[in-house]
């Protein structure tokens, strides 16, 4: 059976540091017998959610861009991996306009396909961007992928990340644990299925308030 494995740079850079760290990933994983689509948002003209609802009437986004034309891979692929530069501590704006809208607007089951992050900075804010791109993971019932370190490279440029040893090293045990996740995901649910998720229940507050 093939895998296949959706990997999103959102750095503006097709061949910068986030793309070095992508490369390195895809690589193993094709090493691994996994299968990858290379998606590169971060020069997209791509706009935020406007919360128009469109997306819950048609099944897409209002805004056909970038958005709609990766939905058909994102629900094909048993995992995603998303890159980002970091900017004042945080991931690229365009690649988070792109994920709020890619995420919301898409109504297939991201149930148990596994999710990383991946972050490029020069010296900081590597944490805290890592943290705000597992949030997409975590609320769709996807099984995070960790590595022997956090999911992250240093550098200025893509020169500068060849040099990083740990992170690339980083990189190829982060794809090997993802490749072997979807196959232990994969194995399971031919067995027994995927864990039931309960559905109806919204916030809510005793006596109406």
């Amino acid at each position: 059976m093939a895998y296949r494995v959706l990997l999103i740079n959102g750095s503006p850079r097709a061949n910068g540091c986030t793309a070095r760290a992508l490369r390195e990933i895809a690589d193993t994983l094709h090493a691994e017998g996994i299968e990858t689509d290379l998606v590169h948002v971060g020069n997209a003209d791509v706009r935020g959610c406007l919360s128009c609802g469109t997306c819950g009437k048609k099944g897409r986004c209002v805004f056909d861009d970038k958005v709609n034309e990766t939905a058909p891979l994102f629900e094909r692929a048993d995992g995603l991996i998303v890159g980002s530069p970091v900017y004042y501590g945080s991931p690229n704006g365009t690649l988070l306009s792109f994920l709020d809208r890619l995420f919301y607007s898409t109504s297939f089951p991201k149930h148990m396909k596994v999710g990383a992050a991946v972050v490029s900075c020069r010296r900081g804010g590597n944490t805290a961007s890592f943290d705000v791109l597992n949030k997409y993971f975590t609320i769709s019932s996807m099984p995070v992928v960790s590595s022997t370190y956090w999911n992250q490279v240093h550098g200025f440029t893509a020169e500068d990340v060849e040099k990083d040893a740990e992170g690339l090293q980083t990189m190829r045990n982060l794809a090997r644990n993802a490749a072997f996740l979807i196959r232990a995901i994969a194995a399971e649910k031919s067995k027994t299925g995927l864990p039931a998720v309960e559905r109806g229940s919204f916030t809510s507050f005793p006596d109406g308030k």
